[in-house]
């Protein structure tokens, strides 16, 4: 265990990495840490590295924006009528009255949000602090989300996970919406709460969700969201990690840091990213 010095995990178990005393560097193998900086056996002075830009933001935004279109164009409801053998031309949402939020505006939401705005679609951000996008109205602090929600026909959540953000996506969340709108969660599972979702949507609140994370995974198969009319599951694939981008960033940063360079990725362990 002494000879140790670089960690590559994913998800560990708590109490995993006190086991190596000479550790220089935590690299865990995705986008998000959670939940390793809530290991209260966590060596505290070690640096705590998450992979960057190796595919992901990119990925995520293909998923953001499949789910925009599919929504807009209700492509869910002309599926169900196709099942039914029923020939019924609805009418589309236009682009310009399908206005989008998007919750996290760091390195994934960041690039969500510009390319959903590339694509004609007004466009917010919701962020923790001041940040400057061009074609993104942001939002910025806690005061603003309910105005936030309140201009956004689908919400995409590409939000860390922090003990702030937790149950993020709840009944209020989903009030403050106008009626009839959409979910979509690339974040963690954890920043929704469930049965609130399924109650929005059951009255009307909501009309429709599109999830890739949750709070079990695998999803087990008695979960209520496998069987909702209403709600797509995906099995945690926006982003599907290549493998030569991930193995690249990692050896560049244990260069870095055998260099004594700053690495790519350092966590701010209070705030999760």
């Amino acid at each position: 265990m002494e000879n140790v010095r670089y960690a590559l995990v994913w998800k560990p178990p708590w109490g995993f990495l006190a086991q190596f005393p000479n550790l220089k560097a935590i690299l865990a193998l995705g986008a998000g840490v959670d939940p390793i900086p809530s290991d209260p056996a966590l060596p505290k002075d070690v640096p705590l590295l998450r992979l960057v830009d190796v595919g992901f933001p990119a990925q995520m935004a293909d998923y953001a924006m499949y789910a925009v279109l599919r929504f807009q164009r209700r492509m869910g409801e002309i599926e169900a009528l196709q099942r039914q053998a029923r020939w019924n031309q609805l009418d589309p949402f236009f682009t310009r009255d399908f206005p989008v939020g998007v919750m996290g505006l760091g390195v994934i939401g960041s690039v969500v949000a510009k390319r959903v705005a590339t694509a004609g679609y007004t466009v917010a951000g919701w962020a923790r602090s001041p940040k400057r996008l061009d074609g993104v109205e942001v939002f910025a602090g806690s005061g603003t989300f309910k105005k936030f929600l309140s201009r956004a026909r689908v919400v995409i959540n590409a939000l860390p996970l922090t003990p702030q953000t937790e149950n993020v996506l709840d009944a209020a969340a989903f009030a403050s919406m106008p009626r009839g709108g959409y979910v979509v969660n690339i974040g963690r599972g954890a920043h929704l709460v469930d049965r609130d979702l399924i109650a929005a949507l059951d009255s009307g609140q909501l009309d429709g969700a599109m999830f890739d994370v949750f709070r079990e995974e695998p999803l087990p198969s008695s979960h209520p969201f496998w069987g909702h009319p209403k709600i797509i599951v995906t099995p945690h694939v926006a982003a599907p990690t290549i493998a030569s981008e991930v193995q690249a960033q990692v050896i560049e940063n244990i260069r870095r840091l055998e260099r004594g360079e700053s690495p790519l990725g350092l966590v701010d362990r209070d705030r999760g990213y």
